[in-house]
C-alpha cells in the first residue's frame, strides 16, 4: 500500500483541521488504517484507527474532539480534528498494517508496516 497524507497547518488552539490519508495500491481500502503522532524525543503515539468493517477507537486524549472516517470510493481516511489545543501539536502519520496477516482488523501499534511520509499539525495558544 501507498498512503499519502495531507491537510496539516497552523492553527490556533480551539480551532479546526481535517487531516486526509489517500490510500492506493489497492482497489478498496481492505486494510485497517491508523492515525498515529509524534512529537520528537518522544514515542510515537496512536490517535486513532478504523478497521474494514467501519469499528472505531481513539486514545483517551482525543475522543470526543477527534473523528476518523473514511469514503471508500475515494480511498480516502480522514481524521477530523476540533476544538485543537497546543498538545495536538505533532507530525502526524498515517499507517497500514499487512492485510494478509490482519485482514480487516487493526493491530497493536509496532504492527504497522506501512507509513506514510507525514502531515505537521501545530496548534499555537
Amino acid at each position: 500500500e501507498y498512503l499519502v497524507e495531507s491537510g496539516g497547518g497552523s492553527v490556533q488552539a480551539g480551532e479546526s483541521l481535517k487531516l486526509s490519508c489517500l490510500v492506493s495500491g489497492f482497489a478498496y481500502i481492505s486494510s485497517c488504517i491508523g492515525w498515529f503522532r509524534q512529537v520528537p524525543g518522544k514515542e510515537r503515539e496512536e490517535v486513532a484507527s478504523i478497521e474494514r468493517d467501519g469499528l472505531t477507537k481513539y486514545v483517551d486524549s482525543v475522543r470526543g474532539r477527534f473523528t476518523i472516517s473514511k469514503d471508500n470510493a475515494q480511498k480516502i481516511v480522514y481524521l477530523q480534528m476540533n476544538n485543537l489545543k497546543p498538545e495536538d501539536t505533532a507530525l502526524y502519520y498515517c499507517a497500514a498494517p499487512s492485510v494478509a496477516l490482519y485482514g480487516g482488523k487493526c493491530p497493536r501499534k509496532n504492527e504497522y508496516i506501512y507509513w506514510g511520509q507525514g502531515t505537521q499539525v501545530t496548534v499555537s495558544s
